[in-house]
């Protein structure tokens, strides 16, 4: 016979035992859909970058062409002149250039990197406008080692010569200027254009909407900025964003 006690004990276990068991399954379920749902949220998020990663890839594949073909007819225009001299010496700083750019596909490259590259290209235009272009380019040695998007500069400053240089005559004055202003780098590239110029026509535009684009996918928790400014005295574009030492970069894709 059951006393008392051992017959509540009983059935208290009774009663009991059907919860615990229906809480056992509701939290197993909840639990279920909580690790369903943070998988669900990793694939969206690897989805997302994996877009974010072929957008920033076509959009810096939009600009080589356009980069490249513009050095073309600048070398063109060398030989339609007959300068041979000249034109031999801006197709080695063209091969030069191709060389420098394909020996990496990594998205993105140094500011010290990039200024060697645009000197170059430099090169090929100071052969072609010769003693028409003057250029000045100035670097905080902090910022030499900070990373951006591939053609950046370059971009900013064949923009120059396409809608202000080769459309208006005179004196050609250029100047690019890098620094470190606090956690950004502020990327300056000046011009002494100051008559109307087409920097913002259709194709202008796109250039530094390519660029604005390629900057918030490449730095994609910071602001950046592309701003375009015209005055009196000539025309300015300044490009802001996060510095981020090369460095900081590669130690991040070994810990990977």
């Amino acid at each position: 016979m059951l006393d008392v006690e051992a017959f509540s004990i009983y059935i208290m276990i009774c009663v009991l035992a059907p919860l615990l068991g229906a809480f056992t399954l509701l939290f197993l379920f909840v639990f279920e859909k909580r690790i369903d749902l943070l998988e669900k949220q990793k694939r969206e998020i690897t989805l997302e970058r994996e877009l974010q990663t072929a957008l920033y890839t076509q959009l810096n594949h939009e600009i080589q062409p356009h980069f490249f073909f513009n050095t073309l007819n600048s070398i063109l225009g060398l030989a339609r002149l007959d300068r041979k001299a000249e034109l031999i010496h801006a197709i080695e700083s063209l091969s030069k250039m191709l060389k420098f750019k394909y020996k990496t596909n990594s998205p993105y490259i140094t500011i010290e990197d990039e200024l060697a590259y645009i000197q170059y290209y430099l090169d090929i235009q100071k052969t072609r406008f010769r003693d028409r272009l003057h250029y000045e380019v100035s670097m905080d040695s902090d910022s030499a080692h900070a990373i951006t998007i591939p053609f950046l500069i370059q971009t900013l400053v064949e923009n120059a010569f396409k809608h202000s240089f080769e459309k208006h005559v005179g004196k050609a004055i250029l100047r690019i200027g890098v620094t470190k202003n606090q956690q950004h780098v502020k990327v300056t590239v000046w011009n002494n254009s100051h008559q109307e110029s087409d920097q913002n026509s259709h194709e202008g535009g796109l250039g530094l909407d390519n660029l604005s684009k390629r900057l918030k996918l490449f730095f994609p928790d910071s602001k950046t900025s592309i701003e375009l400014n015209k005055g009196f005295d000539g025309t300015t574009v300044l490009a802001t964003f996060p510095f981020i030492n090369q460095s900081e970069t590669q130690k991040g894709e070994t810990t990977k």
